[in-house]
């Protein structure tokens, strides 16, 4: 693999290195998140050695970089190639270089860990304390397995009331899969759409500019971003300047407005789990295998690609389904019986003591 060449300069007339990032991200079509994501990274790495154009460096520089994450900053291991993974997109999609193989790179060792799982009554007990669209959310999360994002994102055409199905479109690896929508959300889904056909309504006759579309739909279909079908199920209050167009339009619902709902909950139910909005996905997996529904069929609804993916919530079943019983289980009854045993014997041997002393105190011993 070719190393960047030292001498190399950033031509001019050309936008900045992070517009040409931004650029390509969008290209790319990565999500706005993952633009700024990468962004930050890229950032990071030039001023970590000292504002260097990344073209005046190479796989040493961005050696020392992740190592310094690892060994200085003890970032997961995740966080690691979060980092690895914007500055492989910088030199091999924005410069066209590539800055070889990493030698002697620290890398923050990544511990193996299962999934956290709600109890059915505690996935209730939360969506219980949650009201009105925060309620629809936390139905959808653990009733489809959805991501936050995935659920947020949702437009109106996903939503298949016939079939009770809901279809994830652009979702982690831009694949597209098919989840289940469930009954029980149906009729308060109908209403709440119903509304948000209103306000949508209102804010067309105020100069709204739609919302936005995937790819080049907007320029195919010029009016497609102002169709019903394509608004988002879970609107923001009110529209605002969408940050990469400019254009006036209505996004969807901030992470924040569900997680920390969520959060609160889980204080509230005194849940002394590390569990998130995430947790949900991981609950509808472990209690649909556990009902005795085919891994395949599971991993088909969360959208894994490799089967092994799936297979590690059936270690979390096995932790609550061996028939093997626990030494302690088997044994402390017995113990508590022995020890009760032991201590009637020693009472009865107690009270024999005292009557004999006191046999003899008669006798006219001193006790």
């Amino acid at each position: 693999m070719s190393q960047p060449d030292a001498t190399a300069t950033a031509q001019p007339g050309k936008p900045k290195l992070l517009d040409q990032v931004r650029q390509r991200c969008r290209v790319r079509h990565l999500a706005y998140d993952t633009e700024q994501i990468y962004v930050n990274w890229i950032r990071r790495f030039i001023v970590f050695h000292h504002v260097r154009h990344p073209l005046e460096m190479g796989a040493k520089e961005v050696g020392q970089f992740l190592t310094h994450l690892a060994v200085e900053g003890r970032v997961a291991a995740s966080t690691q190639n979060q980092a690895l993974s914007a500055l492989l997109f910088l030199y091999r999609e924005v410069l066209e270089r590539d800055f070889g193989w990493l030698d002697d790179v620290v890398r923050a060792k990544k511990p193996k860990r299962l999934p956290v799982v709600y109890t059915p009554e505690e996935a209730m007990g939360i969506i219980e304390l949650l009201a009105g669209i925060r309620w629809l959310i936390g139905m959808l999360l653990y009733g489809g397995g959805l991501r936050l994002k995935e659920c947020l994102r949702l437009r109106v055409k996903d939503l298949d009331f016939e079939r009770l199905q809901i279809v994830v479109r652009d979702a982690k690896g831009e694949k597209d899969r098919v989840t289940l929508l469930p009954e029980a959300v149906v009729e308060r889904l109908k209403q709440h759409l119903a509304q948000v056909q209103r306000a949508h309504e209102r804010a067309l006759s105020e100069g709204y500019a739609g919302v936005e579309l995937p790819y080049a739909l907007a320029r195919k279909y010029p009016n497609l971003d102002k169709e019903w079908s394509w608004q988002y199920v879970f609107p923001a209050p009110r529209p605002s300047r969408d940050p990469r167009s400019g254009k006036y339009r209505r996004h969807h619902l901030n992470s924040d407005y569900m997680r920390d709902a969520v959060a609160a909950a889980i204080r509230k139910l005194g849940i002394q789990k590390h569990a998130s909005c995430h947790t949900f996905r991981h609950s509808f997996a472990t209690h649909l295998l556990a009902d005795g529904v085919d891994i395949r069929t599971v991993q088909e609804l969360l959208g894994h690609e490799d089967v092994r993916t799936t297979q590690i919530y059936t270690h979390v079943l096995r932790l609550n389904a061996f028939a093997v019983k626990s030494p302690v289980d088997r044994f402390w009854a017995s113990a508590l019986k022995r020890r009760e045993a032991g201590g009637a014997r020693e009472a009865a041997r107690a009270a024999g003591q005292t009557g004999g002393l006191r046999e003899r105190a008669a006798d006219g011993f001193e006790i």
